[in-house]
């Protein structure tokens, strides 16, 4: 099977200091796999033994709350990974992943990761932003579902949404590929058909603008100011 582009690799937060040699150690321990939309990739609880990095396509990682309702919880694109920490601890997936489109990854395996990890002392270091990067924003989701305006909470996840899978150009941000209406509520922890109605709302309020699956946000930095 082909191994990873150490291009991708250099993409990746955790590896990003790395040497040239140490990026194509790294590759040659790598493995591509392609998933088809909707294919579920991560199923909660399962075993763990593989890192997975995103070449292309996006993912989403779910659970499903007590009334058996699933939550999102991110959405990951291109040069993201996901399933580090279940090889860390060695316990069970703590959570879902499901390919929002064709997309293609690249594995790295437990015993490899973790001997990568000894050998590449940055990469820890590197890997202990990113994860307090998830909890920042984790955190940010649980107060926006506290938020009784849902024009509010709408808002709080389109900007996790682009900052997730989001191209950013010249202050506007294009995310090419806008999650399905029911995706979005259940990030934001409301009905579609009320996600339907707020993003006309900030359409009209000429915040944003929705061709097909693609959004556009004009003006992010005042985007964020409102939602960030």
């Amino acid at each position: 099977m082909a191994i990873a582009d150490i291009n991708l690799l250099r993409e990746v937060p955790i590896f990003g200091d790395l040497t040239e040699e140490a990026l194509l150690t790294i590759s040659k321990l790598t493995v591509r796999r392609s998933f088809p939309r909707s294919t579920l990739i991560v199923l909660e609880e399962s075993r763990a033994e593989t890192l997975y990095i995103i070449e292309s396509g996006s993912v989403k990682i779910t659970r499903l709350n007590e009334e058996g309702r699933e939550v999102i919880l991110a959405m990951l694109g291109s040069s993201e990974f996901f399933g580090e920490m279940a090889l860390l601890d060695g316990q069970g997936r703590s959570a879902n992943v499901m390919a929002l489109e064709d997309t293609a990854l690249v594995t790295l395996s437990r015993r490899d990761f973790l001997d990568v990890l000894n050998q590449y002392p940055s990469i820890s270091i590197q890997l202990l932003r990113e994860m307090t990067s998830r909890l920042r924003k984790s955190d940010q989701q649980i107060k926006s579902l506290s938020l009784s305006d849902a024009e509010h909470r709408i808002g709080i996840a389109l900007h996790r949404i682009s900052e997730d899978v989001g191209i950013f150009r010249k202050g506007e941000v294009i995310i090419a590929q806008l999650p399905f209406q029911q995706d979005i509520a259940n990030m934001a922890g409301t009905s579609r058909e009320t996600v339907s109605r707020m993003l006309k709302n900030l359409n009209k309020k000429g915040l944003l603008k929705r061709e097909g699956r693609k959004l556009i946000i004009y003006d992010y930095a005042a985007f964020t100011r409102l939602f960030g």
